[in-house]
């Protein structure tokens, strides 16, 4: 649900999202709500080389360095506009924090070989056209012995009360438009494979599951609203563009998705995380 590594190391890149300052509130609020569910698990050691892939605004950067404060982070994105947004929010929260910034690509990493013991990726293959070709590529700059941790949504695991069949459109539209772009919104059922496929050894995978309702107020505000249903009314636009839905259609499912956040609504998202380890040498 965040930053795209592109090809092309002198744009910013194709995020299907947009580089707006709301979309930047919007990755905020959504790294705010679910960081115990996602970074949960997630520490490391002291003076361990961490490289954060696709940092974006710095959202997920924040809770790293929360979590692993005396760890050396360096973070890299494509996007110039993004990477000067985290290293404000970064260094105005955390002035201490070990953290350097670097604009790059992911296929083109300007680090030596086996530069990082740990590799952390979220919210970054399902932008990719190449996702497998991108983990393999990270293999080069992880120590063998080192560890990579993803993760990653899957809008297929979107289910809510009272279900619509509007509300199902609008959200297929983002997928449709994700997929248009290169990407896959439907990426997580597919990490085991996925990692596997680029070469990693001890691969786990796990559900990391969203459930909203009335009883619990702060992510029926901060997921449903401000995170999920937010993501899908950013691409009316394109979503109209392209004949994938009238405007009377999508107003219907944009107001069902919000119903889902009231009186007895529920919404349900699946994210899932993934570690794994770089082999050693001859195994």
């Amino acid at each position: 649900m965040t930053t795209r590594i592109d090809s092309d190391n002198d744009s910013d890149g194709m995020y299907v999202h947009g580089y707006s300052a709301q979309e930047t509130r919007r990755l905020g609020d959504q790294a705010d709500t679910l960081a115990a569910l996602l970074h949960s698990g997630t520490a490391y050691p002291a003076d361990s080389r961490v490289l954060e892939v696709g940092c974006g605004v710095g959202a997920q950067t924040a809770h790293l360095v929360t979590a692993s404060p005396a760890a050396h982070f360096t973070a890299v994105d494509v996007s110039a506009t993004s990477l000067a947004r985290a290293r404000a929010r970064v260094t105005a929260q955390f002035p201490e924090a070990h953290v350097s910034w670097q604009r790059a690509n992911l296929f083109e990493l300007p680090f030596p070989d086996a530069s990082f013991d740990h590799v952390f990726v979220c919210f970054v293959l399902e932008h990719l056209s190449a996702p497998r070709q991108a983990l393999t590529a990270l293999r080069r700059v992880l120590r063998p012995g080192g560890t990579l941790t993803v993760i990653e949504g899957d809008h297929g695991s979107a289910f809510f009360h009272p279900d619509s069949a509007y509300a199902r459109a609008a959200i297929d539209c983002q997928v449709r438009l994700q997929s248009a772009a290169g990407g896959n919104a439907l990426i997580g059922r597919e990490l085991h494979p996925l990692l596997t496929a680029a070469g990693y050894e001890d691969v786990v995978v796990r559900p990391r599951t969203v459930y909203a309702d009335r009883s619990r107020p702060a992510l029926v505000g901060g997921f449903t609203r401000n995170t999920f249903i937010a993501m899908i009314e950013a691409v009316r636009e394109d979503a109209l563009a392209t004949g994938l839905m009238t405007a009377a259609d999508w107003d219907h499912g944009i107001d069902d998705l919000h119903r889902t956040a009231t009186g007895d609504g529920t919404f349900h998202y699946t994210f899932f995380k993934a570690l794994a380890v770089n082999p050693l040498p001859g195994r």
